[in-house]
């Protein structure tokens, strides 16, 4: 056997056991965050220049001249009131970023930059100098840079093209905090663990798996979420015990039966645990399609009539073909796969008929749209 095929082998091997739902061990790690060690998020509101006339039109989106207006009086620049900007280079954005655990000032991160206008694309342009606030209005970073987006687009004579989203776009590193988030870890010698999915067994199991680890009762299970640690006083060592905290191998059950379905991409994703009772589905396209073909009603050179135009609209309606079709039990993720395939549906009706069959009862999961 060649090298290849034994690692085929091996994943095919460890595919099987996901799928098959056995328990498994796992790092505590990866089950559970420890509290108050958490992103926060934090938002702004500034301005993109240097767009290639697909910035925001100021008569619909005012708030883009009196953001530039107020910017430019902060420089020493002062803008007649009355005078009427027709900017096309240049849009407003909304800037969010999460601040990372522990951060510090002078620490770099990503943000998102988002049209709030009507600009048509936000390609090539640049972030001005933007304060980042924090839930309570404090400012935590700056962000300025160049915009990154991942797409393309092109209009010509009504003719338009794009690729991707244009409205949106990242800046790399494009923030840098300012003020950091205080956290203390331990209070009166207490930490808190916090399951990512909620569960009895698998709290009970953790507390176990610490206290035989540490050789000493020093965790406790308050609920299906939540275990109370025992933690060392001095800063200095509280860095060592959560990392061996961390280390902890904790059995885990099978993931719960859950179907995640993003609207936006059409993407659906089923666990392996997912299983179907016996069902019967049918399913149709009903399409309405309605063609505007106005007529302009010309009268002779002599007449006395007006031009009109009279509306014409031809409106059809299909609805297309879907026949009965039987879904048989099952408790394989590889028969309810290919009994979803049978019905023939795109990932759009997929989407209804899951939602109907969780309605129904046939389909055993729990359903997750994003």
């Amino acid at each position: 056997m060649t090298t290849l095929n034994r690692w085929l082998s091996v994943l095919m091997s460890a595919l099987l056991l996901t799928c098959s739902g056995a328990a498994s061990a796992a790092p505590l790690k990866d089950i559970a965050t420890i509290a108050g060690v958490r992103e926060n998020p934090i938002i702004g509101y500034g301005l993109v220049v240097g767009l290639d006339n697909s910035g925001d039109q100021t008569t619909q989106a005012p708030f883009t001249g009196q953001a530039l207006r107020n910017m430019l009086s902060q420089l020493g620049i002062t803008v007649p009131t009355g005078s009427n900007m027709q900017l096309k280079n240049v849009a407003a954005v909304m800037v969010t970023a999460k601040l990372p655990p522990f951060a510090s000032p002078g620490q770099a991160v990503d943000v998102v930059v988002s049209s709030v206008g009507n600009a048509k694309s936000l390609r090539g342009g640049t972030l001005l100098m933007t304060p980042l606030k924090g839930a309570d209005g404090q400012v935590y970073a700056l962000a300025q840079g160049n915009v990154l987006i991942g797409g393309a687009g092109a209009s010509a004579g009504g003719s338009s093209i794009a690729v991707n989203q244009l409205s949106a776009g990242r800046v790399v590193d494009g923030a840098i905090i300012e003020r950091s988030v205080p956290l203390d870890l331990a209070t009166d010698g207490r930490m808190t663990l916090e399951l990512k999915d909620a569960d009895f067994n698998t709290a009970l199991d953790t507390m176990n798996s610490i206290n035989r680890s540490f050789g000493r009762p020093i965790a406790r299970a308050l609920n299906s979420r939540t275990i109370e640690l025992r933690a060392p006083i001095e800063k200095s060592a509280q860095v060592a015990f959560l990392a061996q905290i961390q280390r902890v191998d904790v059995g885990t059950g099978a993931p719960s039966p859950k179907v995640v379905i993003n609207q936006r991409t059409g993407s659906v994703v089923m666990n392996g645990t997912v299983t179907l009772s016996q069902a019967a589905v049918a399913h149709g396209n009903l399409s309405v399609v309605i063609d505007n073909n106005p007529i302009v009603s010309q009268p002779n050179a002599l007449a006395g009539g007006n031009t009109a135009v009279v509306p014409n609209a031809d409106v059809s309606l299909q609805e297309g073909d879907g026949s009965l079709q039987v879904i048989n039990a099952s408790a394989r993720l590889s028969d309810v796969v290919n009994a979803l395939n049978a019905l023939g549906a795109t990932p759009t009706d997929l989407m209804s008929i899951l939602q109907a069959l969780k309605t129904s009862g046939a389909l055993h999961a729990e359903l997750d749209v994003i």
